[in-house]
């Protein structure tokens, strides 16, 4: 039921002007910085924030933040290509169906704010293989589930890391993925929210993850 997930999608122009209104001689610094906080009113969506091992203990900086959204992008890449996939074969019905049509649309948006924030420094789009995971209403739900909750629990796991600016835009966006989460588990007869609190998930935790899916090669985590 598409009412139970509300998306404002970003307007791309919107973020390419915010990005550039000084001018060309822009900073990469001020540019992720305005990249950032644009993302705070241009998206209400899902992002997954997550991070590369190697930035655990980093410092807090832009140059972090835009790793970090890196591994959102990758991550945004590998469910926007599920639920389109999903789409496209379109041999689920009732509400798995519905659950993925309404967030295809989501994740495609999340990955055009990502593409546009990043711009140069935006990562390739990964290689998918989903097998019958997309056509299989019993393989489905579980893995879009695995998906979800990987999302929430490794921005849980790499909040501390992001800047003021990145934090409060993940902050803000974060919070549909948990509905995701929440409206797939539902469907699939699972406890919405099972804990009063998420765990959150390290960096290599995340990765591991995400490569336990099979869906990407190793090489591209």
């Amino acid at each position: 039921m598409p009412d139970r997930v509300t998306l404002r999608v970003p307007d791309p122009e919107a973020a390419a002007r915010a990005l550039w209104a000084d001018n060309e001689a822009t900073s990469r610094e001020r540019l992720i910085q305005r990249a950032i906080a644009a993302g705070a009113t241009l998206v209400a969506g899902g992002v997954v924030i997550a991070g590369l091992p190697r930035l655990a203990a980093s410092a807090q900086s832009p140059e972090q933040d835009v790793e970090i959204f890196n591994f959102a992008l990758l991550l945004e890449y590998t469910q926007a290509a599920f639920y389109a996939e999903t789409v496209e074969r379109a041999e689920l019905t009732g509400e798995l169906f519905e659950f993925a049509k309404v967030v295809a649309n989501h994740e495609r948006a999340h990955v055009d704010y990502l593409l546009e924030a990043l711009g140069s420094d935006a990562r390739d789009e990964p290689v998918t293989d989903f097998g019958n995971a997309t056509g299989d209403p019993d393989a489905f739900g579980p893995a879009a589930a695995t998906l979800e909750d990987v999302a929430v629990a490794a921005y849980n796991g790499q909040a501390a890391n992001l800047t003021k600016g990145a934090l409060q835009a993940a902050a803000t966006i974060i919070s549909v993925d948990a509905r995701h989460a929440a409206w797939i588990r539902s469907i699939i007869g699972e406890p919405p929210a099972a804990d009063a609190v998420d765990a959150p998930l390290t960096a290599e935790e995340a990765t591991s993850r995400l490569a336990e899916t099979g869906f990407l090669p190793e090489e591209q985590l």
